[in-house]
């Protein structure tokens, strides 16, 4: 390791402060991104980094920074929101300088800077917000614009950086970057309290250019799998202790990653560009993965898999690999100039994997599949007075984590097959393939890809963009239909902008009309207020007419009332598994929009179920129903239907013919079980007194059956939650069981304490663990004694965004009023949007509303 020595710098920081010209303010505002951008070239970070083995002492550092300036005329803007007392030295160009601090910025001063190049050496001690340090492993992650709070950078996409990294850590661990492995060294010294320490330098290649977000180190107690796939080397880091696991996974993740790898150098017609491929099993990560080049990060138990894993899970694990392979060349290797275009990283990311998993699962109805992905979760937000456009303005990075979110993730790759739809699919593969050689190992706008594609193509893309990318929300589109004597006489169909602000959505309609025995599809391109189908005068009356055929059509959508009465008595019956997914779609935003009872849609699912013959749809009906059953229907209506369900759920376990479709069955029955025979069954289940026939339960599934039995407060709940945690032997499955077990208990006061205890930022670090406690917090079971926590999970949510530590700040939400459907909650939630100060961030008060939305239908209907 290279080290300055320490002199004191300091001191008269205040004083110096208000002899700057630059006052940044915090975060990293666009007005210091652009003027830094317009005069950095050619930049490069050599860091060095020591982790200790004790989280309680500091990884030390420094960081050499090197790069050209057009104009050495102003300050110098470095982003580090650390404090002073982290800074041990700064030179400038070879000299010791005084810099201010201002605002989590150093500040460095236009007279020691020079036009050409230049070099600032820093040594430092850094945060530990964004390391993720755990007892014995920790990993960096920057992502959005993190690396400044933990490291001096400048903390922006568009000034890519190639990276030097050498770590010491201790003899024991294992280290990975996003560059190769040069060389190794072994060491040692004495510690201040006698003991004496070993450990490893490990020093990494040079990288391609990275942004700060893309760069990424991991160090701990971590084994390694490595495998050869057509002539390249794939190695995988994990921390799973369970042998048989591992080999039973082994094989497929490599391979999936082989096919994905394969599949976009085909596309892209560009080889992958960051030479080794890594990538790392992350116990709770905190997302689905994280697409560092040359070191992708994953949640450990989505690859990982358990023998009952479902087919979802299964296809889960092949997509989020495909979209953390695609984004290697979307996002990394041409990267959003700021994160107002994050989106198209991740909008190709997701519309690649859609391609790349197909060819790997035959057997699976992939237009059901990217129906079921996208559209539910999309409408989860578009249908809200919060939505929020694809495209969104941003000022500032320290609000770039509150820009993802469904809308980003599924509704764009939606919108995305529409537009490969207008182009055709070379022409699109094309127009992509120019984008990524124009733009390679550099950064790009939306603005730049439409250029390059509306060249291809008639249709205005610049229009299409404005309703589609850079508007919100969604149409209300209606059916209007005439008939006479079992004739048609017309039928039209009218948008409405539910927002009044007279938007129109241009699309293609494909509109199915179905009669006893076939279906007749007729396709509607619709760009006005009113599309006429011509076509269809004089046709048979159908039995019900339904504009979402093949799950193409995106929008809130209004049936007639003959078609919603036959869908609601008969849509098992539709032949299509995509029809009849489609319909569950538009009939789920009927249920939210009062036009079908939840009695009734309970009962068309808990028909529909025994006769579904779609492993996916099935899945998705089972979950439509346990939100249904615990949101929109009322204790004394559950306890009429509850054996029944039970039954129903016992019956259709019993006859699942593998572990996955098993697993779907009992996951569900384990949700809503309320009769005392079968939690008592569930409890024998617990105890291994009783097995579940051909379904093999893992640890996990162990683990989830005592929180269910824990919260309904089963005789001895106590006892079982000390007995799972002892028998849990996967160490960071048991340091999160750990964590929940006081959100689950009988005892007000002990949930009382553990929701309180996180209004400390240090608790709120494991985003997952958090996310799983509040979720029990707040159990419909226990709604009534959680409700007094909404308001104070509602004050929180600001400083959570402003903290990061929780990284999507609706699952925040989410997992706090999901359990909840009682009108006085909904009033509270409407009384804190109603009294927010003007100053407020308008996102968050956005996602305040996505989140609230069932909330506000359900306590709706309990009014009615």
């Amino acid at each position: 390791m290279r080290f300055l020595c320490v002199f004191a710098i300091l001191s008269a920081l205040t004083d110096l402060a208000s002899a700057q010209t630059a006052q940044p303010g915090a975060g990293i505002p666009l007005t210091v991104a652009d003027a830094r951008a317009a005069r950095i070239s050619d930049l490069r970070y050599r860091l060095d980094l020591t982790i200790p083995e004790l989280v309680s002492e500091p990884v030390r550092g420094t960081n050499a920074i090197t790069f050209n300036l057009s104009s050495a005329a102003d300050p110098l803007v470095i982003d580090f929101a650390t404090s002073r007392e982290h800074v041990h030295s700064i030179t400038v160009n070879g000299g010791a300088t005084d810099v201010s601090w201002v605002n989590g910025h150093i500040v460095i001063p236009a007279a020691t800077l020079k036009t050409g190049a230049n070099q600032i050496v820093i040594a430092f001690n850094a945060g530990d917000a964004s390391l993720n340090r755990n007892p014995d492993f920790l990993y960096a992650l920057f992502v959005p614009a993190r690396a400044h709070l933990a490291l001096p950078v400048f903390d922006q996409p568009n000034l890519k950086a190639r990276w030097s990294l050498e770590l010491t850590v201790p003899r024991a661990w294992q280290a990975v970057s996003n560059g190769a492995e040069l060389r190794a060294s072994l060491g040692g010294w004495v510690a201040p309290d006698g003991s004496e320490r070993t450990f490893r330098t490990i020093t990494f290649a040079e990288t391609q250019p990275l942004s700060t977000y893309l760069f990424s180190f991991v160090a701990g107690d971590f084994k390694v799998e490595t495998a050869e796939r057509k002539g390249r080397t794939f190695r995988m880091f994990h921390r799973e202790n369970d042998a048989a696991k591992v080999a039973r996974n082994r094989d497929a993740i490599f391979d999936l990653h082989a096919r994905a790898l394969a599949y976009m150098e085909d596309y892209a017609a560009i080889p992958y560009p960051f030479g080794k491929f890594d990538f790392v099993l992350i116990p709770a990560f905190q997302f689905g993965g994280m697409e560092h080049a040359g070191k992708i990060l994953y949640n450990a138990s989505g690859l990982m898999l358990d023998e009952s894993a479902t087919q979802n899970q299964h296809l889960g694990r092949a997509s989020v690999i495909a979209h953390e392979t695609a984004h290697m060349w979307f996002g990394d290797l041409v990267t959003m100039r700021w994160f107002n275009d994050v989106w198209m990283k991740e909008v190709f990311a997701n519309f690649m994997a859609a391609k790349i998993v197909n060819p790997s699962f035959p057997e699976v109805n992939h237009q059901l599949r990217f129906l079921l992905s996208h559209y539910p979760a999309a409408y989860e937000v578009d249908r809200t007075p919060g939505a929020n456009a694809i495209r969104q303005s941003l000022d500032n990075l320290n609000e770039a984590g509150s820009l993802y979110g469904a809308i980003i993730y599924q509704k764009a790759p939606v919108i995305m097959r529409h537009l490969e739809h207008l182009l055709g699919e070379t022409s699109f593969r094309d127009g992509l393939r120019d984008y990524l050689k124009t733009y390679a190992f550099g950064n790009a706008t939306w603005s730049d890809l439409i250029a390059i594609l509306d060249a291809r193509t008639p249709t205005d893309l610049v229009r299409w963009s404005r309703a589609w990318v850079e508007e919100p929300g969604r149409p209300e589109i209606t059916t209007e239909v005439e008939v006479d004597e079992d004739k048609i006489v017309r039928l039209a169909f009218r948008q409405r902008d539910p927002w009044q602000k007279k938007r129109l959505w241009p699309q293609e309609l494909r509109v199915i009309l179905g009669y006893p025995g076939r279906v007749e599809t007729i396709t509607v391109p619709f760009d006005g207020e009113v599309a006429e189908v011509p076509q269809a005068a004089f046709m048979s009356a159908p039995l019900y007419i339904l504009p979402v055929a093949g799950g193409w059509s995106y929008g809130g959508f209004t049936l007639d009332r003959a078609s919603l009465s036959y869908l609601t008595t008969s849509l098992p019956e539709l032949p299509d598994p995509v029809t009849r997914g489609a319909a569950w779609v538009t009939l789920w935003d009927a249920l939210l929009e009062h036009t079908v009872p939840p009695k009734v849609f309970v009962r068309l699912a808990m028909q529909a179920l025994p006769r579904e013959s779609d492993e996916q749809l099935r899945q998705r009906v089972l979950g439509y129903l346990n939100n249904a059953w615990w949101r929109f229907l009322s204790a004394g209506e559950r306890e009429t239907r509850v054996a029944g369900l039970e039954q129903l759920l016992r019956d259709g376990l019993a006859g699942a013919s593998t572990p996955g479709q098993k697993s779907a069955w009992f996951s569900t029955l384990r949700n809503v079980a309320q009769t005392p025979a079968t939690i008592a069954w569930l409890r024998r289940v617990w105890d291994r007194q009783e097995q579940v026939a051909g379904l093999p339960l893992a640890e996990a599934d162990y683990i989830a059956l005592a929180q269910e039995l824990a919260v309904r407060e089963v005789d001895g709940w106590r006892d079982l939650l000390a007995s799972q945690l002892a028998r849990t032997q996967n160490p960071d499955r048991k340091a999160r069981f750990a964590f929940v077990i006081p959100a689950l208990s009988a005892d007000p006061a002990e949930r009382d304490r553990w929701f309180q205890s996180l209004r400390d930022v240090n608790n709120r670090r494991r985003e997952p663990w958090v996310l799983d406690g509040l979720g029990y917090l707040h159990h419909p079971l226990r709604a009534e004694s959680s409700a007094q926590y909404v308001k104070p999970s509602l004050d929180l949510l600001w400083e959570i965004q402003k903290t990061g530590d929780i990284f999507f700040p609706k699952r925040w939400l989410d997992a706090t009023l999901s359990g909840h459907r009682d009108p006085a909650v909904a009033a509270a939630v409407r009384a804190f949007l109603a009294q927010l100060p003007v100053d407020y961030p308008t996102r968050l008060r956005n996602i305040t509303l996505q989140s609230a939305d069932e909330l506000f239908s359900a306590a709706e209907g309990v009014r009615r």
